[in-house]
C-alpha cells in the first residue's frame, strides 16, 4: 500500500530481521539480502550510503535499544518497549520476526517471517550490515504555512474542512524531484479530550465501537452485519447493532489466519453461501449463512499460493462481478518502481505479454501491481489489468457493474508527485507502474526501457492530492426509507478513505472525502466530508482505512490506527 502499510510492513521484517542475524549459523547473508530485498527495502536501508526512507534504517540493529532511532514515527507499542529498555538482541528479534504481534502486542507491524531458514538468513544478512552509527534523522524541511502555500498552487491540510472541494490536474503537474523527498511518517497520539472529528453542519459524528484488533477492512452481510479483518491479529470479526447508533455484539468469526486482508460474500445478492478470503498468499472461503456469527466449519483453499515471494505490499483485495461468475483479486507490487527487475523479461517482450497481460512486470514483481481475475473455484487466472502499483481498494461500483481501483502510487519523486488516484479498470488495460505514471509521463528512474508503452498506458479517472493513500470506498445508496439517510444529492457518489501521507513534508489525508459521480464516472473533483485528525505536520489523532453504509442509511468509518469506528448520521430528516 502505501508508504503507511509498506511502512509497518517492513518494520515488523526489517526490525525482527536485524537482531537475529548474529546467531544465523545455516542460511547465507546472501540469502538473507534477497528476503530483505524483497520484504523491507521499500521503507527501510540496510546500508549507510542509501538515502533514509520511511522506516529507521537497519545497520547496526543487533544491540540498538527498541524504537531507538530519534525521528521516526514508532508504534506506541514499540515506543513503550524502548522505555522499558528492550533492545534488539538477536533473540528478541528472532522471536518478534516469528510473530510480531504475538511479541509486542499492539504493534503496528503485520509482516511475519514464519520460516526458520528464512529469519536465519535474513538476520544473518542484518548482521552484517554494519556503518556509522545511526543518527538521528533530519527532520522534513518546514511546510509553507498556509497562505504560501495556496499561493504556491499546493494544498494545505489546515485548510482542510467538510465541504472542500479539491481538483488535481494533469496540467498542473510538477517535473519530477520538483521537491525533495520528505521522510515524514505521522507521529499517532491520543484523540484529544473531547474532540469529534469535522463533518458537514447538518451531520452528527459519534462513536459506533471500539476494536482493540484494529481492523483496516469492512464489509457488509446482507443482514447487515458489518465483517472487519485484522491483517497484525490475523482474525475476522463481526459487529452488529441492533438499532444502528452502537454495536452491541461482537464475535471472532474466525481467526488464526494468515494476515487476511479483503474478504467478500459468494454468491453476490441476499442469500450467500460462503465468505471468501485473501490471505497473504492464499484465499480461502468459510460456509457462510445469513446470520451468522462465527464461522461454521473450517477454511476451504480456494487458490494455494498468489504470488512467488509475499513481502512488502502484503494487501489482498476481494471483489467478485455481479454476475458471481468473475473473482477479482489485487495484488500491490513488491517494490517502490521495480529497479531491480532488469530492463527486459525472461523471454521475448510479445511472448512474456501474452502470457501476462500488456505491460506486466517480470522477476519478483511476477504477479504484482495488478488485478487478476479467477473463477469462482479459484481456477481459470488470468491478468484483468495490469500497472497499478497498489490497488488497496478495490470496488464493484453497483449501478453500473464496473470495477474501481484506489490506487496508492509511487514515492520518492517529490512532494506532489505523482497523484494517487481512483480509476474505473478496464479489462486488458495497462495503468502505467512501473515505467510510466498518470499517463505517458516517463519514470525518470527507468528512463528509456520501455517506450513502447508510453501511447499505451490507460489515464485514471479522478487525480488525489499525492501521497494521500486511498484506501477503501463505498457509494452511498441508502435503503427506502431509511432512517437515517443522506440527502438525495449525495446518492451514486462515492466515500474514499484518505489513510493520510508519510512521504510529504505537508501532510495531506487522515480524512474521508467524498468523490462527485456522474452516470458512474467520477467528474474529476472530490470534497472533504470527515476531517479533523491532523493536528500538525507531525501528528495525527485517526486515519481512516475503511468505509461503510449500515442499512439505516449512516456512514461507518473505521480508523485501523485507533480502532474507533465512526458513525455518520444526518441531524434531522434529509430533504
Amino acid at each position: 500500500m502505501h508508504s503507511h502499510t509498506t511502512t509497518r510492513l517492513a518494520f515488523s521484517v526489517l526490525g525482527m530481521a536485524l537482531a537475529t542475524a548474529a546467531h544465523a549459523a545455516g542460511p547465507s547473508a546472501a540469502d538473507g539480502k534477497r528476503i530483505f530485498q524483497n520484504n523491507c527495502a521499500m521503507c527501510h536501508t540496510a546500508s549507510p550510503d542509501m538515502a533514509t526512507l520511511a522506516g529507521p534504517p537497519l545497520f547496526n540493529v543487533v544491540g540498538r535499544k527498541a524504537a531507538g532511532v530519534p525521528g521516526f514515527a514508532y508504534s506506541n507499542a514499540l515506543s513503550a518497549l524502548g522505555a522499558k529498555g528492550g533492545h534488539w538482541t538477536a533473540r528478541e528479534l528472532d522471536l518478534f520476526l516469528n510473530d510480531p504481534a504475538a511479541y509486542v502486542p499492539g504493534t503496528t507491524m503485520p509482516v511475519a517471517v514464519a520460516q526458520p531458514d528464512d529469519r536465519r538468513a535474513l538476520l544473518a544478512y542484518l548482521a552484517s550490515a554494519k556503518g556509522k552509527a545511526v543518527a538521528a534523522k533530519a527532520a522534513p524541511a518546514a511546510s509553507a504555512p498556509p497562505q504560501a502555500a495556496a499561493a504556491a498552487g499546493e494544498e494545505h491540510w489546515s485548510d482542510d474542512k467538510p465541504g472542500r472541494m479539491h481538483e488535481v490536474r494533469v496540467a498542473d503537474l510538477p517535473p519530477p524531484f520538483a521537491s525533495a523527498s520528505a521522510g515524514n511518517s505521522p507521529r499517532n497520539v491520543p484523540r484529544p479530550e473531547g474532540a469529534l472529528p469535522s463533518v458537514p453542519e447538518n451531520f452528527s459524528a459519534s462513536l459506533w465501537a471500539t476494536d482493540p484488533d484494529r481492523g483496516r477492512v469492512m464489509a457488509k452481510a446482507p443482514n447487515g452485519d458489518i465483517f472487519i479483518s485484522s491483517t497484525t491479529k490475523r482474525l475476522i470479526k463481526v459487529f452488529r447493532s441492533s438499532t444502528g447508533e452502537k454495536a452491541d455484539t461482537v464475535t471472532v468469526f474466525a481467526s488464526k489466519l494468515d494476515r487476511p486482508f479483503g474478504f467478500a460474500f459468494w454468491p453476490v445478492g441476499p442469500n450467500p453461501r460462503y465468505l471468501y478470503v485473501a490471505n497473504v498468499n492464499s484465499i480461502v472461503r468459510f460456509p457462510y449463512r445469513n446470520g451468522d456469527l462465527v464461522a461454521s466449519g473450517e477454511p476451504e483453499v480456494v487458490v494455494p499460493t498468489l504470488t512467488a515471494e509475499t513481502g512488502s505490499h502484503s494487501s489482498r483485495t476481494l471483489v467478485f462481478s455481479a454476475d458471481s461468475k468473475t473473482m477479482y483479486l489485487s495484488i500491490g507490487s513488491a517494490s517502490n518502481v521495480a529497479e531491480g527487475i532488469g530492463a527486459t523479461p525472461p523471454e521475448p517482450l510479445a511472448q512474456w505479454e501474452a502470457k501476462h497481460g500488456l505491460g506486466a512486470a517480470w522477476g519478483t514483481e511476477l504477479d504484482r501491481a495488478l488485478v487478476l481475475a479467477f473463477d469462482a473455484d479459484g481456477k481459470n487466472k488470468r491478468t484483468h489489468a495490469t500497472g497499478l502499483r497498489n490497488c488497496v481498494g478495490m470496488y464493484l461500483y453497483p449501478r453500473t457493474g464496473e470495477l474501481l481501483c484506489s490506487v496508492n502510487e509511487r514515492d520518492m519523486l517529490g512532494d506532489n508527485l505523482p497523484p494517487d488516484y481512483l480509476t474505473r479498470v478496464k479489462g486488458g488495460a495497462h495503468y502505467g507502474w512501473p515505467w510510466h505514471y498518470i499517463g505517458g509521463h516517463e519514470e525518470p528512474r527507468l528512463q528509456g526501457q520501455r517506450p513502447d508503452l508510453k501511447a499505451k498506458v490507460t489515464a485514471p479517472d479522478l487525480l488525489l492530492t499525492a501521497h494521500s493513500a486511498p484506501l477503501g470506498m463505498v457509494m452511498y445508496q441508502a435503503p427506502a426509507a431509511a432512517r437515517a439517510a443522506f440527502p438525495a444529492a449525495y446518492d451514486g457518489d462515492l466515500f474514499l478513505a484518505l489513510h493520510g501521507s508519510w512521504n510529504r513534508a505537508t501532510r495531506t489525508g487522515s480524512k474521508v472525502v467524498r468523490v462527485l459521480m456522474k452516470n458512474g464516472v467520477p467528474t474529476g473533483q472530490y470534497q472533504d466530508f470527515m476531517t479533523g485528525f491532523v493536528i500538525s505536520d507531525k501528528e495525527v489523532w485517526g486515519r481512516p482505512s475503511s468505509v461503510m453504509v449500515q442499512n439505516d442509511g449512516s456512514l461507518l468509518v473505521d480508523d485501523d490506527v485507533t480502532g474507533e469506528i465512526w458513525r455518520v448520521a444526518p441531524k434531522s430528516a434529509p430533504k
